[in-house]
């Protein structure tokens, strides 16, 4: 078991967001088998469980594998009660003025429910796709711009702006927010450059599941980068998650999910990642090396997702209380919040939450209120017609 010291800023207590998997979901990876339509029944499904169990919030990807983040936003925000949206934005691919405008009617359509999850970029072929033709640092530089007018119109004040990249005169916000001063601010990024961004501009830091070392690394990296700038940020960690009552139902489970996976298809995304040019997809690759033989890089933590999912590519797998263990030494890092998702998305959803979040300190803002199931079949089921299996507790205690 991996030694981790627990941090001075360790957090005592935890959210934990869900994800809608609008590039696709099924049973198995990199395969047609077990395959699901993303549709808006489907996604709905997903988010009205994730806000029925508790979960703080969900998680809408971008890029061109994904349906719109801010459109499926609004139409998963009628179907939900207190679910938070974490929607991605792309500097560079659009007008920080619109975005801001976009972001504060979200914002007030959902009650004060948007979260935003600023995203640089990785891929320059997907980027050139999309009229963006700047290398890694360029983008942050631009990042660093758009974030600085978008935080300042959304905060009410007039902007006058003129940068490198960007420009803007007398931009202004007429219909602000709910959330002051603007909707809480996500950021990844494992370079320099990200990290300096980071301590610039944003409530929240995320980090892809790594070994605890080497995320306690670049938690304590952008920690004093912020303080240098009198601020402070919090930290998130992205990971996925095989939970099963017992520890070996879990690794056989994660096995069965790259079992549809041959060897020409990991070939074809390694080569496909080989050219990206984020830190954080160069470090998920060297966890693995495109090798299935050593997959478990670090206690419980898997990194065969990344085989051939871009992005986060690692999972927590275990049983319920090796799961909880390894999020708790996560959060003595200073890990706040834990952006999770697992495979097919709707059943991991409700398992996680079943047999994990029982056994973590939860904030006030995540976690089921509802109390103790009630005429909930098929949970929970009414037993012979007689007694729900509460009651019978009860009467043998």
């Amino acid at each position: 078991m991996t030694q981790t010291k627990t941090a001075p800023h360790a957090a005592e207590k935890t959210d934990v967001l869900w994800f809608l998997p609008t590039h696709g979901d099924g049973r198995y990876l990199g395969s047609e088998v077990g395959a699901r339509h993303v549709s808006l029944g489907y996604l709905g499904q997903i988010a009205r469980a994730a806000d029925e169990l508790g979960y703080y919030g969900v998680l809408i990807p971008t890029g061109r594998s994904c349906e719109d983040s801010w459109i499926v936003a609004s139409t998963m925000v009628p179907l939900t009660q207190r679910l938070r949206f974490l929607v991605a934005v792309r500097p560079g691919l659009s007008e920080p003025s619109m975005t801001a405008r976009m972001a504060a009617t979200l914002d007030r359509l959902s009650g004060g429910r948007l979260l935003v999850n600023v995203v640089a970029g990785g891929d320059p072929l997907e980027l050139k796709g999309d009229g963006i033709f700047l290398d890694h640092d360029e983008r942050y530089a631009v990042t660093d711009e758009y974030l600085t007018i978008w935080k300042r119109i959304l905060s009410g004040d007039p902007v006058d702006f003129h940068g490198k990249h960007l420009r803007i005169e007398a931009g202004k916000l007429l219909y602000p927010p709910v959330q002051k001063p603007y909707p809480p601010l996500y950021i990844g990024g494992s370079s320099p450059a990200g990290h300096r961004v980071a301590a610039d501009h944003v409530d929240v830091y995320l980090t892809w599941g790594e070994p605890p070392d080497d995320v306690a690394a670049k938690i304590a990296d952008v920690r004093a980068l912020a303080a240098e700038r009198g601020r402070k940020v919090s930290f998130g960690i992205r990971l996925h998650v095989i939970v099963r009552e017992t520890a070996a139902e879990a690794w056989r489970e994660a096995d069965a999910l790259i079992s549809q996976l041959d060897e020409g298809a990991i070939a074809t995304a390694q080569k496909a990642f080989s050219r990206f040019d984020s830190v954080g997809q160069q470090r998920m690759a060297r966890l693995h090396g495109g090798k299935r033989d050593k997959l478990e890089i670090s206690p419980n933590l898997w990194a065969g997702v990344g085989l051939v999912r871009g992005g986060a590519g690692t999972a927590l797998v275990g049983d319920p209380h090796q799961v909880a263990e390894r999020m708790k030494e996560y959060m003595a890092l200073g890990i706040d919040r834990f952006v999770l998702s697992g495979y097919p998305h709707l059943e991991e959803c409700y398992r996680f939450a079943e047999l994990v979040f029982p056994l973590l300190p939860l904030k006030a803002t995540t976690g089921n209120d509802l109390g103790p199931a009630r005429n909930a079949g098929p949970f929970g089921e009414v037993i012979a017609n007689v007694a729900a299996p509460s009651q019978r507790r009860t009467s043998q205690s």
